[in-house]
């Protein structure tokens, strides 16, 4: 079944240039009514103007498509619910949220402000349970709904420079997978998407070639499926380069100490085997973590 969004209503956040531009044209062509938030500012989050987001919706509505521009800033509540209001008086529901907007302050740990981390965290990891609460309730009643947050894999691996955005990236997965948890009984599933990707924020760090292999429209289509009905839940995937890569959190087999001597050199001794991750676990959710060493414990006295 081809991927389509006939009948559907997408907000996409940070959509005046770059990759949510991208995702935003995507969806439109496959038959979504597309609201273009971007607030305007600049690289760092200064300034604010709706002309980025206002050429959007012109290439949009030129190639015969329903769209149209929103200014608000993610970090506030009142734009947020001011946004999905207008989102439902032009268009009558939400079907998509992709949380794209961002800004970068990059600088090593040691030179950055707290103001310059706090800054970051608060678009990307606020900014999206922001916009993210704010359709959340329409989502549950509608008993649909697809989210879809941004980290990236200064996350999920880290990157020189760029403590808070990654500290922020790495907790949008946090804020997936309990979301997925909480919506599933509403139909809504909720995603991630890294990219890799020539944008704004990225663009003059990269060569020629890098900014031609590296373009936004090469993100897109994992992002779009991620938010398509055919969607799974608390699902991560690396998208760049024509690449698309699917990003888990797991956990080796580990050691269970249970009824042994148990003392730091006791885990030292035993590191390599605690490391060894050749035989993976990915629990579905924390608890079945907690699941898992109590059967440990109980096996090694004989409990089970």
């Amino acid at each position: 079944m081809s991927v389509s969004f006939r009948d559907q209503v997408a907000i996409v956040t940070g959509a005046g240039g770059g990759l949510g531009r991208a995702h935003a044209l995507m969806l439109a062509a496959h038959g979504a009514a597309v609201v273009i938030n971007d607030f305007g500012g600049a690289r760092d989050g200064s300034g604010g103007s709706t002309e980025a987001a206002e050429a959007v919706v012109r290439e949009i509505t030129g190639a015969g498509g329903r769209a149209i521009a929103d200014g608000g800033n993610v970090t506030s509540e009142a734009d947020m619910e001011a946004m999905v209001a207008r989102t439902l008086s032009a268009f009558g529901r939400v079907d998509v949220l992709v949380n794209n907007a961002g800004i970068l302050r990059d600088k090593t740990f040691a030179k950055m402000t707290t103001d310059d981390f706090r800054a970051v965290v608060e678009v990307h990891l606020m900014g999206t349970a922001i916009a993210t609460r704010a359709v959340w309730a329409t989502m549950r009643e509608q008993n649909y709904g697809r989210v879809l947050v941004t980290s990236s894999t200064s996350g999920a691996y880290g990157n020189f420079g760029q403590s808070n955005y990654g500290a922020a990236k790495m907790a949008v997965l946090g804020l997936m997978n309990t979301l997925h948890l909480e919506g599933a009984k509403y139909g809504i599933h909720v995603n991630a998407i890294l990219p890799t990707a020539a944008t704004r924020m990225t663009g003059d760090m990269m060569s020629g070639e890098m900014l031609e292999l590296l373009a936004p429209e090469l993100v897109s289509p994992a992002a779009v499926w991620l938010v398509s009905r055919e969607a799974p839940s608390r699902t991560a995937l690396l998208a760049g380069a024509g690449t698309v890569a699917r990003l888990a959190v797991v956990e080796s087999q580990g050691v269970c100490f249970t009824g042994k001597s148990f003392t730091p050199d006791d885990v030292g001794a035993n590191f390599d085997r605690i490391a060894d991750i050749s035989d993976p676990v990915e629990p579905p959710e924390g608890l079945r973590h907690v699941d898992r060493i109590l059967a440990n414990a109980r096996a090694a006295l004989g409990r089970n």
